[in-house]
């Protein structure tokens, strides 16, 4: 199996771009764009204007629009990084990261996204410090648990990877299933093993009892050419499992040559 091939994609998650202050209540968004009126009472306001961009993927115009907000607030900083970073500008994008931060030093979503920014150029140890960090403000999100987990997996450091993924759950039992694109947090999806990232995810969800979700694991973790085949036929996490026709129809499967 080829394991150098990074997969870069994140998504945006937790809180929606309708949010003003970094302390919001983080809530769930939907995927699809929000239709611009045709007729308004009153003009959009410009933040609101960004979103709708963002939402739209049109993030050169998001980016343009949030910076014309004067005073700028740590907020629109983020959601500017945010549009940057959907652009692969990573550079631009830890600028406005950093001066969100600037504005208020313990917004931990702005934090967290530069934690994004190193990983995606390889710097996990800066990516973890970051994190790290980020948890320090915001101690009960999930999706900086889990960016700290998948930082700790690309070092190898599966055990620790493994205690973040948990805690993460434990935080929000889908908060691997989110697939939102807006909000003003950026969890990290890209591994290289990803074949052995859906096989502990696939035995975390057996040992929780998810048993739909640890089969869709353990089918995308074979697809995926995950060559251990054994640990699903030989690790107590998998025993109920075991016990489904489901189970013996991805036994059969060949992992994938890559």
């Amino acid at each position: 199996m080829r394991t150098g091939r990074l997969v870069g994609f994140f998504f945006v998650s937790v809180a929606a771009f309708a949010q003003t202050s970094p302390q919001a209540a983080r809530a769930d968004v939907k995927d699809s764009a929000p239709a611009v009126p045709h007729q308004t009472a009153e003009p959009i306001a410009p933040e609101a204007r960004g979103d709708i961009f963002m939402a739209r993927k049109m993030y050169r115009e998001a980016a343009e629009t949030y910076l014309t907000i004067k005073p700028p607030t740590a907020v629109v900083f983020n959601k500017a990084g945010i549009a940057y970073h959907q652009m692969a500008d990573l550079d631009t994008a830890k600028r406005y990261y950093e001066r969100a931060v600037k504005l208020n030093h313990d917004y931990a979503e702005a934090i967290n996204n530069i934690g994004t920014v190193y990983y995606s150029r390889k710097s996990y140890r800066r990516a973890i410090s970051s994190y790290k960090k980020a948890l320090k403000y915001s101690p009960e999100s999930a999706s900086i648990y889990s960016n700290l987990g998948t930082a700790y997996f690309a070092r190898k450091d599966y055990n620790q990877a493994i205690d973040c993924y948990n805690k993460a759950v434990s935080l929000d039992p889908d908060v691997f299933e989110h697939r939102s694109t807006q909000g003003v947090l950026l969890q990290e999806r890209s591994v290289e093993e990803r074949a052995k990232f859906h096989y502990f995810l696939a035995r975390m969800y057996a040992k929780s009892g998810r048993t739909e979700l640890a089969l869709q694991y353990i089918r995308k973790s074979l697809e995926e050419g995950f060559k251990e085949k054994k640990k699903y036929m030989e690790e107590q996490e998998f025993a109920e499992i075991r016990k489904l026709p489901e189970f013996d129809l991805l036994m059969k499967m060949e992992p994938r040559v890559l």
